[in-house]
């Protein structure tokens, strides 16, 4: 099936940037009006933590990822849905659909605090004490933000941590942090900039 090319616009690009911010707002809200905790993570916490330091080193990223802990999902799941959110299991992934035919790229993925994502994983996800307010939601502290990249390292992971590299918000001295794997992960991308 051919793809269907729509005219190059500025105002589409502008929508899908602020569609993700809706779209993480409302999860916020949801999770805070139900008293949950949460750390939003992922993409998106790699962005508010590069605009701190240079807003034209931001990277967009679609889908939000949020970081609970398992014992709260049915709260979330229930305030999610009453959000608009529509509930669907993808590839093992708890993922919240803006409509019931919409795009898992641009969804509320979950994120269980504690816990690993794939059993081959070396370290699990962040606690939910790893947070901390940012203005508008909580956002992972940024140790724990490095961490998770650095332990789930796929490329958009090592290109999330590029960023953060070279805005000078991660460097050398963050080795002895990590696990001797993690920190040669992270000696790696430090040596090699350009990937």
């Amino acid at each position: 099936m051919p793809i269907e090319l729509k005219p190059f616009s500025w105002e589409r690009m502008i929508q899908a940037v602020e569609k993700v911010q809706e779209r993480t707002l409302r999860a916020a809200r949801a999770m805070e009006a139900a008293d949950i905790p949460y750390a939003v993570a992922g993409g998106n916490a790699v962005a508010a933590w590069v605009a701190r330091v240079d807003r034209a080193a931001v990277r967009n990223t679609q889908d939000v990822d949020i970081l609970i802990r398992r014992s709260d999902f049915e709260a979330a799941k229930e305030a999610l849905e009453s959000r608009g959110f529509v509930y669907q299991l993808i590839f093992g992934v708890d993922c919240f659909l803006d409509r019931p035919d919409g795009s898992p790229r641009d969804a509320v993925h979950i994120l269980f605090a504690g816990e690993k994502v794939k059993q081959d994983d070396l370290l699990p996800n962040a606690e939910i004490t790893e947070r901390e307010p940012a203005e508008q939601y909580d956002i992972l502290q940024l140790e724990s933000l490095v961490r998770m990249k650095l332990n789930s390292h796929r490329l958009k992971d090592r290109v999330h941590l590029l960023d953060l590299i070279a805005i000078g918000l991660v460097d050398e001295t963050w080795l002895p942090k990590f696990p001797q794997q993690l920190a040669d992960r992270l000696k790696h991308l430090i040596d090699n900039p350009d990937g």
